[in-house]
């Protein structure tokens, strides 16, 4: 289906079974399932079809995320379904997103990650499985509480494990199981 043509409902709607059945299903990432349940995550689809509208979004939604106590948002989701499709603009979009990170003085507050239905690992082929721990079923950019970060992967044992764990579960699964999550990506 046409992206232009998804309802902001939608959208949320796949990202957030994206969330169960990759991220939090498959444990890609141990932290996100705590701020899951405690329904913490604000999802927030964009219109934008510019660079510098996204951008505007994203400066309005670190600082709605920063306004807000973290026991009731601790993290925001901002999809982009209308924009950013092809995988190297939006890691062209990305040197924006971090540029306007450092010059509003966020470094060391806000972290920045990012998920694309066609994301490639530098060291990757394409159609590699292990890509898929950052596919998601929209571009998205994922804002963190760089506190939050800190604390999470402190109280984990090895966190610089789970790159290795995620690789090794998505070549388990491989994409037959990932066909059958029918969380898009592929």
């Amino acid at each position: 289906m046409n992206a232009a043509l998804l309802s902001h409902q939608r959208v949320v709607d796949e990202t957030r079974a994206w969330l169960e059945k990759a991220v939090i299903g498959l444990n890609l990432c141990p932290f996100a399932k705590a701020v899951y349940v405690k329904n913490q995550i604000h999802y927030v689809v964009s219109t934008a079809g510019t660079r510098d509208d996204l951008l505007s979004e994203l400066r309005f939604e670190i600082d709605a995320l920063l306004t807000h106590n973290p026991a009731d948002r601790e993290t925001t989701l901002l999809m982009t379904p209308l924009w950013l499709h092809d995988f190297l603009d939006f890691t062209g979009f990305l040197r924006f997103a971090e540029r306007l990170l450092v010059s509003g003085g966020f470094s060391g507050t806000i972290q920045l990650a990012s998920f694309h239905p066609n994301y490639q690992f530098a060291d990757a082929p394409a159609d590699d499985i292990t890509n898929f721990s950052n596919r998601a079923p929209f571009p998205t950019l994922h804002l963190l509480r760089e506190a939050s970060v800190e604390r999470a992967v402190a109280a984990f044992p090895q966190p610089e494990a789970i790159y290795e764990t995620n690789k090794t579960t998505l070549r388990r699964l491989g994409h037959a199981g990932w066909e059958r999550l029918g969380v898009g990506g592929s």
